[in-house]
C-alpha cells in the first residue's frame, strides 16, 4: 500500500508542477464564428441574407472545394460569423455530420489572445486535440493559427484561433461580397453572439469539461418543473440549467439537462432525440431595439414561440416581485409581439425565441436548433425566470379553465 501511495504521489506531483509552469487561462478574447452544416445552402442563404440580413463575405475557394469535398459560405453582420457547409462528396466532414445528426452546428470557434499559450493550457487540462494547429500567412503578413478540440457534445468540436492582421476568414476561403475584414452593419443591430446554449441528457461530463478542460467558472444556475406549481398533474416537463463562463472574455455557456418527473416528456429530451444526440440547441444575438426586429422579421416570415396570455396577465405583479419600475417598453407591445422581461432591481432584459428549424421549414432533416434574439438593459442573465414564470402562468391559466368548467 505504501508502495503504491508513493507511485501516486509522485505522479500527482509531476501534475502538478505541470499546471503551475502553465499559463493562467486560455486567453479567450470572445467568439469567432460557428460552423453550420446543412443540406439546403440556398435555403440558409436567402435565411442570412434576405431574412436577418447578414451580408455574405466569404467563401470556400475552389482549391479547398475540391480537398473539403463541401462548398461553404460565410455570413457576417457585425463581428458575428457564420459559416455554413453542405457536402459535395460522402468522404467530406458535412456528409459525415449529416450522416449522424440533422442540419446543425458542427464547431464553435473563439479568438484567443496566443493560440501556443491556450495548447499548453489545454493538454495540462488534458484537452483532446483533433489535429496538429493549422498555420497560414497571408500576402501582407498577416497570421492564422488555429486548433480544434474534441468536446462532450457529441460530434461538436471547438476551434481556438489566433488572428494577427489575418483578413480572410480562414484558409482556403476568399472574399465575396461585402469581405470578411468588413464589419458589415446590420439593420437589427445585430453585432455579435451574446451567449451559446446546449442540451444534453446529463449535463455533468459537459459542465465538468467546461471547469477542468476550459477553466471556466459558474455564471448562473436554476432548475424548475410543470410538478413544482402543479403537483400530483400525469404530465409534465422541466429542465436544470447551469451556465459556465469565462469572467476575461465573457464568452458564455448554457447547458441544460431534462428533469423528473416525466424526464423523456422534457423539451431537453425531444431535442436530444430529434438532434441524435448532445449538441448546440441556439445562438442567441443581442439587438438594440427588440420590437422593430421582431415586427420586420415576422414580416418577413419568421415564425417565434408561442407565449401564453396568461403570462402576460401576471407580467405586471411579477416586475413588482423583481423590482423591475423602469421597463421604457409598452408591456401591450411586448404581449402582442410575444417579448418576455426578466431581470431585478431595474435591470431588465427582453428576449424572444424562433421556432426550430424543423418546425419553420416542416422537414425534421433541417433539425430542432433555433435562434434567440435578446435585448439587454442592465441585466446580463439569462431569462430563466421567464421559463418559471411561463410554466406558472400556463398552469395558474389552466387551472382557472378547470374551475370554471366544474361550476
Amino acid at each position: 500500500m505504501k508502495e503504491e501511495s508513493n507511485v501516486s504521489h509522485g505522479t500527482g506531483s509531476a501534475d502538478s508542477s505541470a499546471k503551475q509552469s502553465a499559463p493562467s487561462s486560455l486567453g479567450l478574447i470572445g467568439f469567432d464564428s460557428f460552423h453550420f452544416v446543412v443540406e439546403n445552402l440556398e435555403r440558409s442563404r436567402h435565411f442570412y441574407t434576405d431574412v436577418l440580413d447578414f451580408k455574405e463575405v466569404a467563401r470556400a475557394g475552389n482549391d479547398l472545394v475540391t480537398r473539403s469535398g463541401q462548398q461553404s459560405i460565410v455570413f457576417g453582420a457585425g463581428e458575428a460569423r457564420v459559416c455554413v457547409s453542405t457536402p459535395l462528396a460522402q468522404k467530406s466532414k458535412a456528409a459525415r455530420y449529416l450522416r449522424r445528426h440533422p442540419a446543425g452546428v458542427m464547431s464553435l470557434g473563439f479568438r484567443v489572445k496566443n493560440l501556443d499559450q491556450a495548447i499548453q493550457f489545454l493538454e495540462v487540462r488534458g484537452g483532446t486535440f483533433l489535429s496538429d494547429p493549422i498555420e497560414e500567412k497571408d500576402d501582407r503578413g498577416g497570421s492564422y493559427r488555429s486548433i480544434e478540440i474534441a468536446t462532450p457534445l457529441g460530434d461538436v468540436a471547438f476551434r481556438f484561433v489566433e488572428r494577427n492582421d489575418f483578413s480572410a476568414f480562414a484558409p482556403g476561403f476568399v472574399d465575396s461580397g461585402h469581405g470578411n475584414a468588413v464589419r458589415p452593419e446590420n439593420m437589427f443591430g445585430i453585432a455579435g453572439i451574446d451567449h451559446v446554449t446546449s442540451n444534453g441528457l446529463t449535463m455533468q461530463p459537459i459542465i465538468a469539461w467546461y471547469r477542468d478542460v476550459l477553466g471556466m467558472v459558474p455564471f448562473w444556475e436554476i432548475s424548475f418543473h410543470t410538478n413544482d406549481v402543479a403537483q400530483g398533474r400525469d404530465t409534465g416537463s422541466g429542465l436544470r440549467s447551469i451556465v459556465m463562463w469565462d469572467p476575461g472574455s465573457g464568452v458564455k455557456f448554457a447547458t441544460n439537462e431534462p428533469l423528473r418527473p416525466f424526464f423523456r416528456d422534457s423539451q431537453i429530451t425531444k431535442f436530444v432525440d430529434d438532434n441524435a444526440g448532445n449538441g448546440v440547441q441556439h445562438v442567441a444575438f443581442a439587438v438594440d431595439r427588440i420590437i422593430p426586429t421582431v415586427e420586420e422579421l415576422k414580416r418577413r416570415g419568421v415564425r417565434f414561440m408561442a407565449t401564453h396570455p396568461a403570462y402576460y396577465r401576471d407580467l405586471p405583479g411579477r416586475l413588482e416581485k423583481l423590482g423591475i419600475h423602469n421597463v421604457k417598453e409598452e408591456l401591450a407591445e411586448l404581449e402582442r409581439l410575444g417579448i418576455l422581461v426578466d431581470g431585478s432591481h431595474d435591470r431588465y432584459m427582453l428576449q424572444i425565441f424562433m421556432q426550430e428549424a424543423a418546425t419553420l421549414y416542416d422537414e425534421s432533416r433541417a433539425g430542432p436548433f433555433f435562434y434567440e434574439i435578446i435585448q439587454r438593459a442592465g441585466d446580463k442573465g439569462f431569462g430563466f425566470g421567464n421559463f418559471r414564470a411561463l410554466f406558472e402562468s400556463i398552469e395558474r391559466a389552466q387551472k382557472a379553465e378547470a374551475d370554471k368548467g366544474g361550476q
